[in-house]
């Protein structure tokens, strides 16, 4: 099955950390410290297939994860390995009815954040009795935005594990005790230098009052390239999307104060190209399902070199290069950055041209039994428009989402 799903997702062959991970014995706790961006979530996914019994009913494996993108994220990746096993998905921002309902035919795989998660267990949704493998993805991450009360409470309503995995992109000391995890089979990627980043720090320098203008401009010269730029406060994010809507500059914003839907959106446009810069928290620092980005800008500064690391472990990710530009004020400076090389900016700021795509929303999905070749099919037939006029298409189960290249967009709407 392991070889099938492996084609299924077109990978070729398993990079070191998931052939040793998928060789930890069955009945061993394990504890996988790799880098976001190597690979960790085959790296649990796999050895979990490993253990599912298709003639076993209820829920065999729940995925314990720190945020609702990650959870989508690795949900997507379970669905594209066509296991023939079913999963769910649960989190907040969507009504707990549908979840309710979805779980009365309980999956084999059950993926969610800790509070939705621990919502089921208390109002009995599904069985917990049945679930023998428990992993806590991003564990650092979960305990660091406060999820240890709700994990603690499921972990103690799962009375049949024989299987824990835990994941980490950061070294811990001690494994709280409430995980249960005992004698785990550790798997140190942290310091591999197979996924070593090629990324090049470099500093714009900025009075105070000037870093906003400041941004701007370094934006205008990194152009059209994928660049993400992190805030410390949903306020920048909020202050800097005002500049450069006012300037007219095509982007997107994602922080944890934002409606779920409209978080998807803008994810959904930067992964499509729809848009090519988005201004965020150190919410988008970790897990997320987004592309190669070639620019991280830090607005504000981090507040530890650990979130500096994971902030621009978003850009040079498998081999690829990035650039991590810091925006420092005289009295700034980085105890962990060496003397970064400084930028200088144009004297005059050229706004980067509209970006090459533009996306449809249609209102219809799997649900509705509307799949890619459908979509296909209707925009070059009816639409008018060639096969390399139509960019990444998304098809969710009540609506979907299909990039078109800008110039011809409206032509073929109309049509």
């Amino acid at each position: 099955m392991i070889k099938q799903s492996l084609q299924n997702l077109n990978i070729a062959a398993l990079n070191q950390m998931q052939h040793a991970a998928l060789n930890v014995p069955n009945q061993s706790d394990m504890v996988l410290l790799s880098p976001t961006g190597s690979g960790k979530t085959l790296g649990f996914l796999l050895p979990v297939l490993n253990l599912l019994q298709k003639d076993r009913a209820g829920v065999q494996a729940m995925v314990l994860v720190p945020s609702r993108e990650l959870a989508l994220q690795i949900e997507k990746v379970f669905k594209s390995m066509g296991t023939g096993f079913k999963v769910n998905c649960c989190y907040g921002g969507h009504p707990t009815r549908i979840e309710k309902n979805s779980l009365s035919q309980p999956p084999a795989v059950l993926i969610g954040t800790p509070g939705r998660i621990a919502y089921h267990v208390r109002h009995e949704s599904f069985d917990t009795s049945t679930v023998q493998t428990l992993v806590l993805d991003e564990f650092d991450k979960a305990l660091e935005f406060g999820f240890q009360e709700d994990m603690a409470y499921i972990i103690r309503s799962l009375g049949a594990l024989t299987k824990r995995i835990l994941t980490s992109a950061t070294k811990m000391d001690d494994i709280p005790a409430f995980t249960g995890v005992k004698n785990a089979v550790e798997l140190d990627f942290l310091k591999d230098a197979v996924v070593m980043p090629d990324l090049k720090i470099k500093a714009v320098m900025a009075d105070a009052e000037d870093k906003l203008s400041t941004l701007f401009a370094l934006i205008c010269k990194i152009g059209n390239k994928a660049t993400l730029v992190f805030c410390n406060h949903r306020e920048a994010v909020d202050r800097i999307s005002e500049l450069l809507s006012y300037m007219g500059l095509i982007h997107g914003v994602f922080h944890g104060g934002m409606e779920q839907e409209d978080r998807e959106h803008a994810l959904l446009k930067f992964r499509n190209g729809s848009n090519r810069l988005l201004i965020t928290t150190d919410l988008a620092s970790r897990g997320l399902d987004i592309p190669e980005i070639e620019a991280v800008l830090h607005y504000q500064l981090p507040h530890n070199e650990e979130a500096f690391t994971h902030r621009n472990g978003r850009t040079a990710r498998m081999h690829a290069k990035g650039t991590a530009y810091l925006i420092l004020s005289p009295d700034e400076s980085l105890p962990y950055v060496k003397k970064p090389e400084i930028e200088t900016l144009p004297e005059k700021n050229v706004t980067p041209p509209l970006t090459e795509w533009d996306t449809i929303y249609i209102s219809a999905g799997k649900k509705d039994k509307v799949n890619k070749v459908d979509i296909v099919g209707l925009l070059l037939q009816k639409g008018g428009l060639q096969k390399d006029e139509l960019g990444l298409i998304e098809v969710r189960d009540h609506e979907s989402y299909v990039a078109v290249k800008r110039n011809r967009i409206q032509q073929a709407v109309q049509k």
